[in-house]
């Protein structure tokens, strides 16, 4: 609510309604429209609020027309006036105050403008690095301050709802120790310990474990974190999360709570969220959907025919399930009239995803069957495969053989991308909770194993007497929070006991001098009576970009940088001085 005590107008201009009129009001803002009618001048003038139509006439004040027939766009004004109604005819329905327009006595020019590089306006299409480069401008535009209000509102109700549930907002250190948790650190030099280097936080996953070892019990952060890492839609090298930690919870008491909260915020953008939310354990959403972050507002679910192609004479099923694997597939609703080009070009998108090839049957809406593989199977397989994916005509089914998991990857991603060219998706919001992730996954790159989500994932306690022996089959207390295909939070819960905490690094090839280097504070710490806990972290960027309708976070960041890293604004990353480096004992090649 606009407080007028600390302004120097009286009134903002979106504010303005019928039940003003008469009212004397003083506004000021940026010139958003001009329009010279000869006798009459209209200007609409905007604000943070909103805009509203002023009247310019020399017969009300020949000094106000000057200014009017001076002002040109993105000039700040101040007008005062008398409130009144529109003609009738003249109203504008599409704004909130296109009743009513302001007859100007006074107008000041309070600062000009240069011509912008672009128009203030939601329609106008615009390059994105010449937003950005100009972004003080770009947030000017409509849809721009929507989603930055947005994303206060969603902030704020998140703070609300957790100080209602007794956290205590607790900030964590930006200059930490470099530790390993995934991605590559941001590192800062040290001028005062030459040759040493602190890292930005990638999240304070630390740090909050040894709040709850403190005795905080119930902790939150609006955080800021850092992760050197190849970026994307979804992805900036500075973000932000909700971190959020408990002690004496179970995964139910966090899920259950989380879910409370979630309601509530989400409710600020006008999304109802029914509770309780549906459980997907990790096999069972990669068994279904092919991904461990599925959006389920469509179907086209995975569906295993191995029993189906068992002694196949189609050498490529055949030749997979020899060897363990398996034959899945999907069945695509009105792409089986697709041509041939068109059903081809699926072959990269499933080649990116690891398939060595793409098989397919296109079942058409006049009945035919088109397919290079069909004249390899039985009728009895063909009859099997209609029954067991029910097709109907116009269906293309897509086939991945491969190993299990590998084939549930490649048609997860054809899932999504048909999705896309189909238009499956028809708004709304689903949101779930994928749980039960393995403790481990094998890195093939470094041959070894490593966390699934981090190195302090607890493990099921009736899985500790395989973390040695069988690692690939441990399960771990371990959740994300999935909003329409996209991971927006997920946590764990969190290993209390120092022993275990040694045996589970031992396995990630983090040796006890290892660990003492890299982790001995939380060892340490672990030894004093640590409490079972648990967190999650939720990232406020995407969640407000599902909200807002965007595609990309960096729709709901203020001062985002690009796809390479950069900030058109202000030209960062950028060299400094040869004293500079000098100063924090560093040259550069």
């Amino acid at each position: 609510m606009f407080d007028a005590r600390y302004s120097i107008r009286s009134h903002v201009a979106g504010a303005l309604r019928a039940s003003d009129v008469g009212e004397r009001v003083t506004l000021a803002g940026w010139v958003h429209r001009r329009r010279d009618h000869g006798g009459l001048v209209f200007v609409d003038l905007r604000d943070r609020s909103g805009l509203v139509q002023c009247v310019f006439d020399p017969a009300e004040s020949v000094a106000a027309f000057a200014v009017a027939e001076a002002v040109r766009p993105e000039w700040v004004v101040r007008v005062s006036g008398t409130v009144r109604k529109r003609p009738p005819g003249t109203e504008n329905p599409a704004l909130a105050t296109g009743e009513v327009e302001v007859l100007v006595a006074e107008a000041e020019v309070l600062n000009k403008s240069e011509t912008p590089p672009f128009e203030v306006d939601t329609a106008i299409a615009t390059d994105e690095t010449l937003r950005l480069k100009h972004r003080y401008i770009d947030m000017r535009r409509p849809e721009v301050l929507e989603a930055l209000v947005l994303r206060d509102r969603i902030t704020q109700r998140f703070r609300k709802a957790l100080e209602h549930r007794g956290f205590i907002e607790v900030e964590t250190p930006m200059l930490g120790r470099s530790t390993p948790e995934g991605a590559r650190d941001f590192i800062v030099p040290s001028r005062l310990n030459p040759g040493e280097f602190y890292a930005l936080p990638q999240s304070p996953q630390l740090y909050k474990q040894l709040l709850m070892v403190g005795g905080i019990e119930r902790y939150y952060q609006i955080a800021r974190c850092f992760r050197d890492e190849d970026l994307r839609a979804d992805r900036q090298p500075e973000f932000t999360q909700v971190d959020i930690e408990m002690s004496f919870v179970t995964q139910d008491d966090l899920l259950q709570m989380m879910e409370e909260v979630m309601h509530e915020v989400v409710r600020e953008a006008g999304v109802d969220l029914p509770l309780p939310l549906p459980r997907l354990t990790y096999a069972e959403a990669m068994d279904r959907f092919g991904s461990d972050r599925p959006d389920t507002r469509f179907g086209m679910e995975l569906h295993d025919l191995s029993d189906v192609f068992a002694g196949s004479a189609f050498k490529v099923f055949a030749s997979a399930l020899e060897a363990g694997g398996a034959v899945k597939a999907i069945a695509a609703p009105g792409a089986g009239d697709w041509s041939r080009g068109r059903i081809d070009a699926l072959q990269p998108v499933a080649q990116e995803a690891g398939a060595k090839g793409l098989a397919w049957i296109a079942f058409t809406s006049e009945g035919e069957v088109r397919s290079p593989i069909a004249k390899f199977l039985s009728e009895q397989e063909m009859a099997a495969l209609r029954e067991r994916l029910g097709v109907a005509p116009g269906d293309l089914v897509l086939f991945a053989a491969d190993e299990r998991m590998a084939a549930n990857e490649v048609l997860g991603t054809l899932r999504t991308h048909l999705a896309g060219e189909l238009g499956l998706v028809k708004g709304g919001f689903s949101c779930l909770w994928v749980v039960d992730f393995p403790l481990f996954k094998w890195d093939t790159e470094e041959d070894k194993w490593s966390a699934n989500h981090h190195p302090f994932t607890r493990p099921f306690d009736e899985h500790l007497d395989r973390i040695e022996s069988d690692p690939a089959s441990v399960l771990s207390y371990s959740y994300d929070l999935v909003m329409n295909g996209v991971e927006v939070g997920g946590g764990t819960l969190r290993i209390h006991d120092p022993e275990l905490q040694r045996r589970v690094l031992a396995v990630l090839g983090i040796g006890e001098e290892d660990a003492r280097e890299q982790f001995g504070f939380l060892l340490d710490a672990l030894a004093y009576g640590a409490p079972p806990h648990g967190g999650i972290a939720l990232g406020l960027d995407r969640l407000v970009m599902l909200l807002a309708g965007k595609h990309s976070i960096r729709d709901v960041i203020a001062f985002p940088k690009t796809s390479s890293g950069a900030c058109p604004l202000t030209g960062a990353p950028a060299p400094v001085s040869a004293r500079q480096l000098r100063e924090v004992h560093l040259r550069t090649e």
